[in-house]
């Protein structure tokens, strides 16, 4: 039997989407298992062992298009799947399925053109973005019954370039911080990133900043003349991976950093400014602090996050003290391993 698992969202997701590998194989151990997702989230999932292949779908880029879609249900066609499992919801997604003609094709009742799918299954609302996608699981399984860890393995030291691997510290000795965000209101200030970073590193704390190429702006602002190693823009996925890996705390904002601490065991702090984690995405089975302004009207504004604050008061971003992020930094810096998921800090 030939399985294939598909999510062609954001990087956030496919973290999130991860448990299902596992889960998969547990239903289906003899089944070859594929996933499909972008080409850049194909970094995240492609030394998965239980995987046998990973197809990047570029929906944006040389398949975006109907072309690109009929291209793409074609190489479908030709690898003969047996089933698919789509976490992806769009209509794209369900058509492309549904040309890619795999028999047992099934999807979740709320996806776009959800008729174009064998089986659906319902999503539920009030739960982890984790378990709402196992329930796209056979609905006779018990979701406690299947594993629920979120799976990324990190490259080795030796599998970065010469150039980045003479820039990092020694593991387990840095303080990781991620302040970028691809939402504008999800990034908490760059001046209170730069107070806890020179509040860490008079504790004698290695900070390493982090970040995309669009965020070396943000952690320019964060370094401003503090001795740390800004490595935002200096490299891939791989690298983020390999940073997080081998951090002794992160922080960060509601972002897809949040999911890679999570899946490596890392501590984190994370920092929620216009959403909220009662959305499902908080932490999931790490050491975890959430820290957020509360008691605002306003808050949420929206459940992915906006390009600008639709009241203009930036409240939520601008008015959270760095006093209570490293609060929540000295609670787990200080307390006896194991995790929490739902600790909270309120500014």
């Amino acid at each position: 039997m030939k399985i294939l698992l598909v999510q062609t969202s954001f990087l956030g997701d496919t973290i999130l989407s991860t448990p299902l590998i596992a889960a998969l194989k547990k239903l289906h151990p003899e089944a070859e298992l594929w996933m499909m997702t972008t080409p850049l989230a194909a970094t995240l999932v492609k030394r998965d062992p239980l995987l046998a292949e990973v197809i990047p779908f570029a929906k944006r880029g040389s398949e975006s298009g109907l072309k690109g879609l009929l291209r793409q249900a074609q190489q479908l066609r030709k690898l003969n799947f047996d089933i698919v499992y789509s976490l992806h919801r769009s209509a794209r997604t369900s058509l492309l399925l549904s040309l890619s003609r795999i028999p047992e094709r099934i999807g979740f009742k709320n996806a776009k053109l959800a008729f174009l799918y064998n089986k659906t299954r319902p999503r539920p609302k009030d739960l982890h973005d984790v378990l709402r996608n196992l329930a796209l699981l056979d609905k006779g399984s018990k979701r406690a019954d299947l594993p629920d860890q979120l799976r990324l393995f990190a490259p080795e030291k030796r599998e970065l370039t010469p150039a980045l691997q003479a820039l990092l510290p020694t593991p387990g000795s840095y303080i990781l911080m991620v302040p970028g965000s691809a939402w504008e209101t999800k990034r908490w200030f760059a001046a209170g990133y730069h107070e806890v970073a020179e509040y860490l590193i008079k504790k004698g704390w290695r900070v390493v900043l982090m970040g995309s190429n669009e965020e070396v702006g943000v952690c320019q602002e964060v370094t401003g003349n503090l001795e740390v190693i800004n490595l935002a823009g200096c490299g891939d996925l791989d690298t983020a991976l390999y940073l997080t890996r081998h951090a002794r705390l992160m922080i960060c904002n509601d972002s897809m950093a949040l999911h890679m601490a999570s899946a490596c065991k890392i501590p984190t702090v994370a920092i929620f400014c216009a959403t909220i984690p009662q959305f499902g995405f908080g932490p999931w089975q790490n050491r975890a602090v959430i820290v957020e302004k509360k008691d605002l009207d306003c808050r949420p504004c929206a459940r992915h996050g906006s390009r600008q604050c639709p009241n203009q008061t930036r409240a939520c971003m601008d008015d959270l003290p760095a006093t209570a992020v490293i609060e929540a930094i000295e609670s787990i810096l200080t307390t006896a391993s194991g995790y929490s998921d739902g600790e909270a800090v309120s500014g």
